[in-house]
């Protein structure tokens, strides 16, 4: 089964915690956010192409 899906919905939610960190001053918790978001969207794209990621 492939999940790539999965992982983008998450990397898409993962930035959506990034903003409201972001508006909240919490600068820490909105780098480490968007970073999560980052890794999971390189994930899905690796799983959406048949790659190992």
């Amino acid at each position: 089964m492939n999940r790539a899906r999965d992982w983008l919905l998450q990397a898409e939610k993962d930035l959506e915690m990034a903003e409201i960190a972001k508006g909240a001053g919490r600068h820490e918790w909105a780098c480490f956010a968007a970073q999560q978001a980052a890794e999971k969207a390189v994930k899905a794209l690796h799983l959406h192409l048949g790659q190992e990621a």
